[in-house]
């Protein structure tokens, strides 16, 4: 299924071959997601499941200086029936949960506040990088909900279950050291630099072998929550698969000739 363009909330953008940028396009409401942007970022995922095609990798961010993402647009949902809540609620889980299922790498560039379920949009990416003056919350409990596309259980796990109850518990928020020293995020840099520094992990990711990328993110990810011999099962099922591609055949001989190889993700 091709990825459309023509967007209302999102801005999609192909820089250079094989990498995409996802900004989150609402910056008068701090990229805030309502129904709308669900939708979009629901069939953007989906159809990255369905077939990514040529692209390697991934780099989500906000538009602006100010925010990443704010979260669900509470002002759309002030005065919501909870069936109607219920129903947008899908929405967002069907794409968060693509997204999470996506096989290509994805990078946060975390490009201001992330609160709430943008706080969880830079969960469900496989890592991150924020700007230095960046913000993270998950302020659920004060709103007398919790968090719902996946903080629960991405946030543990990059965190520790301790570090993660405080968090979510007391809803308090914190800074970009904070979440480098706790390792809800892999870098800190000026945000003038971000962008750059992002697209140049990006590239490099893009620049390996693509089928060996994918089954090395789906390796990684089975390391979560699976014992150590279920994990390496599928790690050797991930890796006898790569036995046979020619982008394997091309990676020795290039490094056997010294020179770069190029892969095809054939």
């Amino acid at each position: 299924m091709p990825i459309r363009r023509d967007q209302e909330t999102l801005d999609i953008a192909r820089p250079e071959p094989h990498l995409l940028i996802l900004t989150l396009n609402r910056p008068q409401a701090a990229n805030a997601f309502n129904t709308r942007m669900g939708e979009e970022l629901r069939g953007f995922w989906k159809a990255l499941l369905d077939d990514p095609g040529d692209v390697r990798c991934i780099v989500v961010t906000g538009a602006g200086e100010r925010a990443f993402c704010a979260g669900a647009d509470l002002k759309e949902r002030r005065d919501m029936p909870d069936e109607s809540w219920r129903r947008q609620h899908v929405i967002f889980e069907e794409a968060f949960y693509a997204m999470m299922d996506c096989p290509v790498p994805v990078i946060a560039a975390v490009n201001g506040a992330a609160f709430g379920g943008g706080f969880e949009i830079v969960l469900a990416a496989d890592f991150a990088y924020a700007a230095d003056h960046a913000r993270f919350a998950l302020t659920e409990t004060s709103l007398g909900i919790i968090p719902g596309v996946g903080g629960t259980q991405n946030l543990p796990r990059a965190c520790g279950v301790r570090r993660a109850k405080e968090i979510i518990l007391t809803g308090t928020p914190f800074g970009a050291d904070d979440a480098l020293g706790w390792g809800v995020v892999n870098r800190v840099v000026p945000l003038a630099g971000l962008m750059e520094e992002t697209l140049a992990v990006a590239r490099r990711i893009a620049g390996n072998a693509p089928i060996a990328v994918r089954a090395a993110k789906q390796a990684l990810t089975a390391a979560n929550g699976t014992d150590i011999k279920s994990g390496l099962a599928v790690e050797i099922e991930c890796y006898n698969r790569t036995v046979t591609t020619d982008d394997r055949r091309e990676g020795m001989l290039a490094f056997n000739e010294k020179r770069r190889p190029v892969f095809r993700g054939e």
